[in-house]
């Protein structure tokens, strides 16, 4: 019998996907372990393989479409020398079920009160009552009324209306409402969009009462990565209590050891970053209240150093994981790094790879960013911001001279990390940093 394919969910924290590409195409012979399709995830994008064989009879979401929730159906694969009569059977289920699914993002039609009522009819006049009076001086136009606001000053507009707006970036309080007491409706949105005017931006002379022509501009589609990136982001500092303590690392000795020993191996390649990776894992194992995370029944505190790595993708921010770094020399974690940062790049990541972590650290020196502070990535409890190595001027021993200082700045959760714990951590790193023949003891 027809076998019903369904949008699988690939990660924990997956809802919803869309098909980046399918990779079999309808009539094509499916064997058990085949790829089928590629997924993009709010992670990555991720090949789907086939768990039965037989015919890819009919596709039901085409590649690039609006994401899909997980366990929709997406397509039906027939056992050869199935009659076509059941495919039908299976498609005709499988679209009803799609139908009959909840859909919060539809478009919903206008409701009726959003319609402006029709004005009474003005009574007539008598004539002769009409011919006695003065001629009368035409009244003045009556301005366009403004739109309606709610206690708060937030404008009332039809759900439709914000719906509509938000798509195509419309600020709705510089439209001019004409449903029922200056409410905005669908047709002022369309209006709106119609003259390419009331655009969100507003540009620098917003509020002083001029007017200009909005720059050309092109939306582009936001994927499944990017709004887990906003809405992870935008949970993590309305509701974590971020605070941030800094240090200045010498790092001059680290970049001579670092030399000695790329030059020693021609096979070696090892950055700061892989260094800084080793030392903020054995500093966590000296202050181990620092590898932590908060939850509702309690302070979780790991007993590995998992340390996130972020890597920037076309797609967005993510975050593969040096498993146990603490047990690991530096050549091991460069050559882990450059394959887990390879993959990240290419979207070819496992689910257990990114997830999971205990600590991140974010670097951002190699764009020669000095300073910056790091948004903490839950449910973890601290994320470290690395800028980059400068040369600077400092004081020894009452001389001044010069030295390569590097400003790291951590970020933790208030809840799981008070401020001592901080700063103890901080200085544990500092001093493996500054020392950093420990790292390779």
């Amino acid at each position: 019998m027809p076998v019903t394919v369904r949008m699988p969910a690939l990660s924990p924290t997956m809802t919803e996907g869309k098909i980046a590409q399918w990779l079999k195409k309808e009539g094509d012979a499916v064997k058990s372990g085949d790829l089928l399709a590629e997924i993009e995830t709010d992670k990555a994008t991720m090949e789907v393989e086939a768990t039965d064989e037989g015919t890819l009879g009919k596709i039901l979401a085409d590649a690039g479409d609006d994401t899909i929730a997980v366990n929709a159906p997406i397509a039906v694969i027939v056992e050869d020398g199935e009659e076509s009569s059941a495919l039908d059977e299976a498609v005709k289920a499988a679209e009803a079920e799609a139908m009959s699914a909840p859909k919060p993002e539809a478009k919903a039609e206008e409701p009726a009160e959003a319609k402006a009522p029709a004005a009474p009819a003005k009574a007539e006049a008598p004539a002769k009552a009409e011919a006695a009076k003065p001629a009368a001086k035409p009244a003045p136009k009556p301005a366009a009324p403004a739109p309606a606001r709610a206690p708060g000053g937030r404008v009332i507009a039809s759900p439709l209306a914000r719906r509509m707006a938000k798509t195509e970036g419309i600020d709705l309080a510089r439209l001019q409402g004409s449903g029922p007491h200056g409410r905005i409706v669908k047709a002022d949105v369309e209006a709106a969009i119609a003259t390419g005017g009331a655009t969100a931006s507003g540009g620098i002379f917003a509020g002083f009462g001029q007017s200009f022509p909005e720059a050309a501009a092109r939306v582009e589609p936001h994927s499944s990565m990017r709004r887990v990136i906003a809405q992870r982001l935008t949970e993590s500092k309305q509701t974590v209590p971020h605070f941030y303590a800094s240090v200045d690392c010498d790092i001059d000795a680290l970049l001579a050891l670092r030399k000695e020993i790329n030059e020693t191996d021609e096979a070696l390649n090892v950055s700061v970053n892989d260094f800084i990776i080793r030392a903020a894992a054995l500093a966590l194992g000296l202050v181990p209240a620092a590898n932590a995370s908060w939850s509702d029944d309690g302070t979780k505190l790991y007993n590995a150093a998992d340390i996130s790595v972020a890597v920037s993708t076309d797609g967005g921010l993510i975050t593969p994981i040096v498993r146990s770094a603490e047990k690991k020399g530096i050549a091991a974690i460069s050559a882990e790094v450059r394959d887990l940062a390879g993959r990240a790049r290419e979207g070819k990541l496992k689910p257990e790879e990114f997830q999971g972590g205990t600590f991140t650290i974010s670097n951002m020196g190699m764009m020669g960013v000095r300073d910056f502070a790091a948004v903490i990535n839950p449910p973890q409890a601290c994320i470290l911001a690395i800028g980059a190595g400068q040369e600077r001027v400092v004081v020894r021993d009452g001389e001044i001279a010069t030295a390569t200082l590097m400003t790291v700045t951590i970020s933790c959760d208030h809840r799981a990390v008070d401020g001592a714990v901080g700063a103890e951590w901080l200085a544990a790193f500092k001093e493996l940093i500054e020392h950093p023949v420990r790292l390779i003891l």
